[in-house]
């Protein structure tokens, strides 16, 4: 967990405050995230969606029939909370099999934005989520 927690930037917090959404926590940490991250950067308590349980290593998802080309664990759950409203997700694993299911299967506007799983949330990735919640 530390190691993520090092890429995080503390100016994100109010830039994300700033948009024009409702935030929510995707993530692995669960609510873990409100009592970790989000006091860091400054947010609120924020709703997390439930993605049901974290899948195992062994799970058939990570197979090693390359697993990445597999429909993300979080895809469905996101695509059910948004229910049909315009929706962001912003994560490191996103891949095409999600974008095609996600644009198949929900019928609103959606972003699925990947971010490098190096150095996490930049500030270029928040101009392409700011002008995406801007466009008509």
């Amino acid at each position: 967990m530390g190691e993520h927690l090092a890429r995080l930037t503390l100016a994100h917090g109010p830039r994300l405050l700033a948009l024009s959404c409702d935030l929510m926590w995707a993530t692995a940490w669960m609510e873990d995230a409100n009592e970790v991250i989000a006091p860091l950067l400054g947010l609120p308590t924020l709703p997390v969606v439930d993605m049901g349980e974290l899948p195992e290593i062994d799970d058939p998802v990570f197979s090693e029939d390359d697993w990445t080309a597999k429909l993300h664990w979080k895809t469905r759950a996101l695509v059910e909370a948004a229910a049909g409203r315009p929706f962001v997700w912003v994560d490191d694993e996103i891949t095409e099999v999600d974008r095609s299911w996600v644009a198949a299967h929900h019928p609103g506007r959606a972003l699925l934005h990947r971010v490098a799983s190096d150095s996490g949330l930049t500030d270029a990735d928040l101009v392409v989520v700011e002008e995406w919640l801007q466009a008509p």
